[in-house]
């Protein structure tokens, strides 16, 4: 699957149809730990019921493998000593990234009175701002990037964790397979891989209604724990900076900009065909991508058989997160992808007033957005199939009375609605720890948590 990896980040589509047929075929002959659960997430066609499948095949593998060891450590645990809930985050992304960037305000919001908050990290110093932070924001900030995954599982039960709160799923660097050794008496998948993980390794995901509504628990390993709003904190006080002209930005001086700053491994050709059609409906309007100098000559190319001057590609390079929520108001609307949608830069667009459509299917990582929108009281850019996106986006670009008032309302909205409100969603998931907590301590296995207050 390595190839397949690496053709997806080079935005090369053309043996797309194969590698679905050899995942599809993989999981009906059940062979166990081939195919890396991530790469169902972008792929076009598979479905939640498949991608259970695949992490459950891909769990049954490594756990068959560590069989030993964990007979060995056969964790116990002692009842809790103290009034407050120890939360462990668990994750290698406590420095510059875009989970650092949504969680810091969460980590700085918890109540000490009745949690303490630890991070367990076993990810890189990258001597930036944002790691100092970080460590500030924790109670104990507890390095185990030199342990191994027995000896990070140790260090973790040792430290008597209520509930591990895994950040990292199957996504690059991951050592989830740190609760395959079951170190805490509770574990939660949360935000940072959006779907299960399989086998009995989290007892809870962290969603809301829109993302699994009822009926989409066979789908999932884990018990929902619902939030209201949305599953993706965000906090108030991310700054903005200067907007950039448009040729400081490398944008020409008029005509309507679609934008996208989804990694170039989430472009499908499907999504590119209404893209390119949008182009072609409007004219001197420009796509503005996120820079990748490996795809950027293949989707130029992939334009000029579309019928569109290469030229219209707009690449944006990297910048710090505050020069880059400044330049996104360049942007007049936010054009997402499926079916694995734009997360953390969803809701960046939104901070920042730009409208996002996006066209939701059947699986957590393509209801992303639509989740975010519903949050912040923009439901009405949430299209039901591909060809209301296009229409809905269409209309935006020529209709700019409909576009002003989308973007007044979201300016509107940006502080009045549940999405950026840190303060309640801190204490929304605070609740959720604590009935699960309290489910443990009543013999009670996992159950679903919280109400699904908003179905598709």
């Amino acid at each position: 699957m390595k190839f397949y990896d690496l053709s997806r980040s080079l935005c090369e589509w053309e043996r797309l149809p194969e590698w679905r047929g050899k995942v599809r075929d993989a999981l009906t002959r059940n062979e166990a730990g081939k195919i890396p659960p991530f790469h169902l997430l972008s792929l076009p066609g598979m479905s939640a019921t498949e991608q259970r499948a695949c992490a459950e095949l891909w769990m049954r593998a490594r756990l068959e493998a560590s069989q030993t060891e964990r007979d060995g450590l056969a964790f116990a645990f002692l009842p809790p000593t103290g009034p407050r809930i120890r939360l462990g985050y668990l994750s290698c992304d406590f420095h510059e990234h875009a989970t650092a960037h949504l969680m810091a305000e969460l980590f700085e919001s918890h109540d000490r009175e009745r949690f303490e908050v630890c991070a367990y990290s076993y990810g890189p110093d990258d001597g930036k701002g944002m790691r100092e932070r970080l460590e500030r924001g924790f109670e104990r900030f507890v390095d185990i990037e030199h342990l191994s995954i027995a000896e990070a599982a140790r260090a973790i039960h040792a430290d008597r964790v209520d509930i591990l709160i895994d950040l990292k799923g199957y996504t690059r660097a991951t050592r989830t397979a740190i609760l395959t050794f079951r170190p805490a008496p509770i574990q939660v998948n949360y935000l940072g891989y959006p779907g299960t993980l399989g086998g009995d390794i989290c007892d809870y995901i962290v969603t809301d209604g829109f993302l699994t509504p009822p009926g989409s628990e066979a789908d999932y390993s884990e018990a929902f724990a619902y939030l209201p709003g949305t599953y993706q904190p965000h906090g108030r006080r991310a700054p903005i900076g200067t907007r950039p002209t448009r040729k400081e930005a490398g944008l020409p001086e008029a005509g309507f900009v679609f934008c996208c700053f989804n990694q170039a491994y989430k472009i499908t050709p499907e999504v590119f065909d209404l893209w390119c059609g949008l182009l072609g409906a409007v004219p001197g309007s420009v796509l503005w991508l996120l820079g990748n100098p490996r795809a950027e000559g293949a989707l130029r190319n992939a334009a000029y058989q579309r019928g569109i001057m290469p030229d219209r590609l707009v690449f944006a390079a990297e910048r710090p997160q505050v020069e880059h929520l400044g330049r996104l108001g360049l942007a007049d609307v936010v054009l997402d992808t499926s079916p694995y949608n734009a997360h953390t830069t969803a809701s960046d667009a939104l901070w920042a007033g730009v409208p996002v459509v996006t066209c939701p299917g059947g699986t957590f990582a393509s209801r992303v957005a639509g989740s975010l929108l519903h949050a912040i009281g923009l439901p009405e850019l949430i299209a039901a199939d591909p060809a209301a996106y296009h229409d809905l986006a269409l209309g935006l670009a020529t209709h700019p009375g409909r576009l002003s008032r989308i973007k007044a309302k979201l300016v509107a909205n940006r502080l009045a609605t549940p999405l950026f409100n840190i303060q309640a969603y801190t204490g929304h998931l605070e609740r959720l720890y604590e009935a699960m907590w309290q489910r443990h301590r009543d013999g009670l296995p996992p159950g679903t948590i919280g109400r699904a207050d908003r179905g598709p």
